[in-house]
């Protein structure tokens, strides 16, 4: 492996200004050590430097993360490597005295389109010296993405690497889609309007979408000539920054009976995209864990499964990429789910509610006086504009349905009401 300093090209230009953003730990600077210094300090080798990398997009520290500590200056040539613990621990033990560069690798900093987070570490006979390291926080990689916030631009940031669904490698030239449901107020109405931004994907498969709600839903896909994702919904969380990985792969057609139609003896058929994954998964109550036999498994316009007794099923071949899987089951929630259909993908384990949890019985509890408001009833009866019916004139129609109240009234007309096309003059 190579040395950290030697894979220091960044990324994209944006991020120059985290690693010194992120240094707010910086040891203090001191003049450079004479030969007596260095000859004094070299024999001391019992300093153990560690810290943890944490992981300020997701709020949590960051695991499997390649950590190196390297030479900076000639007084050694030394190099070390390690892996960030699930708490995303990590020390070095014997250091020799000297300047250090100190760094991480993950591929959470290809997703993000960022170069290695670097720290400069000086160790001078200490017995330990802890340094920290961090992925930015999401307002910090916002920022260099999309500009300073302020009240004009205040909003959200979607941000990934598109990939390819055989081989995982990342994808040049591909045009990532994000679009949203905006509310419009106007002179007299409310409507709504669909927003559309658009990105391709640079050398690294690395792209952003500035401007996006937050928090709010997105619909994204990726395409790249004949390839594309599904469209795929997304939440956006409520930092204002969305890491979301798309996969592209081929996918066939193929026309497949369905059935018998409803109105002649023709078999139903419809086309439909497969692939050659296979995609295995689990479906159970989210009461009690029970085994949903029988529940429905589908893609949109792809292939489909039903579970086992166990609640197990297979798609032999699922189509490739980043797909809308959806599952359903008599008197359940149905749910949909995004899944990346690639080799070796876990197995996909959906715990469905029931109606009864997820939609509670509504209730209304309303009292009823029926002199409140008769004064401005008898206002505007006294008025004379309009027709008015008292309480008498209703009890007199012994109306069945308040049309038939309608009917009463000279020069009123009713048309078309449950089923009954009736005209009164």
């Amino acid at each position: 492996m190579q040395p950290l300093y030697r894979h220091l090209a960044m990324i994209i230009p944006i991020v120059f200004s985290f690693a010194s953003a992120l240094a707010t730990r910086e040891p203090a600077s001191r003049t450079p050590w004479s030969d007596g210094e260095r000859g004094a300090l070299s024999d001391q080798t019992n300093t153990r430097v560690s810290g943890v990398v944490h992981d300020s997009v997701r709020s949590q520290p960051l695991g499997g993360a390649l950590v190196q500590l390297v030479a900076a200056d000639s007084l050694a040539n030394y190099g070390q490597t390690t892996l960030s613990d699930s708490l995303g621990r990590f020390a070095f033990t014997n250091v020799p005295n000297g300047r250090y560069t100190l760094g991480f690798f993950h591929d959470m900093l290809d997703s993000l389109g960022l170069a290695p987070m670097t720290r400069s570490v000086s160790v001078a006979g200490e017995v330990e010296v802890r340094v920290d390291l961090a992925i930015p926080a999401p307002t910090r990689i916002r920022a260099a993405m999309c500009g300073a916030a302020n009240a004009q631009n205040a909003a959200a940031v979607a941000t990934g690497v598109v990939r390819d669904a055989r081989t995982k490698d990342p994808l040049a030239g591909a045009t990532v889609t994000a679009e949203w449901i905006e509310m419009t107020v106007g002179r007299g109405s409310v409507g709504r309007r669909t927003v559309r931004r658009v990105a391709t994907t640079a050398a690294n498969g690395w792209y952003f979408l500035c401007d996006v709600p937050s928090p709010g839903v997105l619909v994204l896909m990726a395409n790249r000539g004949a390839d594309s994702t599904d469209f795929v919904e997304t939440q956006v969380p409520d930092n204002g920054y969305l890491r979301q990985e798309l996969y592209l792969g081929s996918v066939r057609s193929l026309t497949v009976t369905t059935g018998t139609s409803t109105d002649s003896s023709a078999p139903s058929v419809r086309r439909i995209h497969v692939g050659d994954v296979r995609l295995r998964g689990s479906a159970v109550s989210a009461a009690d864990g029970r085994p949903l036999a029988d529940a429905q498994v589908m893609f949109a316009n792809g292939p489909q499964a039903r579970a086992d007794a166990r609640g197990e099923w297979t798609i032999a071949d699922a189509p490739g990429g980043t797909r809308l899987l959806e599952i359903r089951a008599v008197g359940y929630y149905p749910e949909r789910r995004t899944v990346d259909v690639v080799e070796g993908a876990p197995p996909v384990r959906v715990a469905l509610k029931t109606y009864k949890s997820v939609i509670d019985t509504l209730k209304v509890v309303a009292q009823y006086d029926r002199f409140s408001n008769l004064e401005g009833f008898r206002e505007r009866s006294r008025r004379g504009l309009g027709r008015f019916l008292t309480a008498e004139d209703i009890a007199k129609r012994s109306a069945m349905v308040t049309t038939d109240l309608f009917m009463m009234v000279p020069g009123l007309s009713v048309d078309g009401v449950a089923g009954i096309d009736r005209t009164v003059k």
